[in-house]
């Protein structure tokens, strides 16, 4: 009996004991998670604190960085426009001066042209001062030195003639009458009825070097005005005393009188004679020559073709 008061009582205890850690546990259980909802409420308030500071840093960063792109937007309109307005004011250079431009942009090409001894460059404007010139007895060639209508030929190709006329290559005719001839250097000068002819000048024969590539015109033969290329081979005196220059030019009968002329479309000869039997071998009387004859001639006629 008394045993068994003892194992009810130990029974008792041990329920007792068990409920006391279940309340324990729950107590426990309560406490931790309001300490946790504490803490999570705590951390989320911070949280929210931190992200409303960081969003009115953020929006603060925004509106600086738009005021300085807005700046900068400014700065590059203000730039724009006053190199708008440099252009426009260049565009307005350009075109005031697209003339001369474009004349020199020619004359640069012109020269590119003749530097590789492509004489086509200045071929046209060369004949536009050659003519024909034709006489009751015969005829030959001859260049215009002046814009006030003088030409240059050989005495022999109008030598005897009763009537002289010179032929442009525009196929104009005019009457000519003789201003006056050097019979030594076989130079006559004609003068024509006409102003505002374009001319060649003379250049200065003592640069031109053996070897340099000239052109010969005129109207060979009676035909259309023609132009044949070749070298200086040699520079001689003459019996004379003047300078002639040696050329494999192929000069034929019309051509007499008429210009040799180098790659800056100057006079450098006047054509004057072939060798006989011999193919190529022609002879020019040097610019220099020609010019001393012409001017003065010129004086004595108390005219000017400059």
């Amino acid at each position: 009996m008394a045993e068994k008061e003892h194992h009810k009582k130990r029974k008792y205890a041990l329920i007792s004991i068990i409920f006391l850690l279940i309340i324990g546990s729950l107590l426990y259980t309560y406490f931790s998670v309001g300490k946790a909802r504490k803490d999570y409420n705590n951390k989320i308030s911070l949280l929210a604190e931190k992200s409303e500071s960081d969003l009115i840093i953020a929006k603060a960063n925004l509106t600086a960085q738009i005021h300085l792109l807005e700046s900068l937007l400014e700065n590059v309109q203000k730039e724009n426009q006053q190199k708008i307005l440099t252009l426009t004011k260049l565009i307005d250079e350009i075109e005031e001066k697209s003339n001369l431009q474009l004349t020199e942009l020619k004359e640069e090409l012109k020269n590119v042209k003749i530097k590789s001894a492509d004489f086509s460059a200045i071929v046209n404007d060369v004949l536009q001062s050659v003519v024909s010139i034709r006489t009751d007895i015969g005829q030959g060639s001859g260049a215009i030195i002046g814009e006030n209508g003088y030409i240059v030929t050989n005495l022999h190709v109008i030598n005897g003639a009763s009537r002289i006329e010179a032929y442009t290559y525009d196929k104009d005719t005019y009457g000519a009458s003789v201003v006056g001839y050097d019979a030594n250097a076989d130079v006559a000068v004609l003068s024509i009825n006409k102003d505002n002819l374009p001319y060649l000048r003379f250049a200065n024969s003592d640069q031109v070097s053996i070897g340099e590539k000239v052109i010969a015109l005129g109207n060979p033969a009676g035909l259309d005005f023609t132009v044949t290329e070749g070298i200086i081979s040699a520079k001689r005196q003459a019996s004379n005393g003047l300078y002639y220059f040696q050329t494999d030019v192929p000069l034929n009968p019309g051509n007499s009188g008429g210009p040799l002329v180098n790659k800056e479309g100057k006079i450098v000869g006047i054509n004057n004679f072939k060798a006989g039997g011999y193919e190529s071998l022609g002879f020019a009387l040097t610019a220099n020559d020609a010019k001393n004859a012409v001017d003065a001639i010129m004086e004595q006629a108390n005219v000017s073709y400059t």
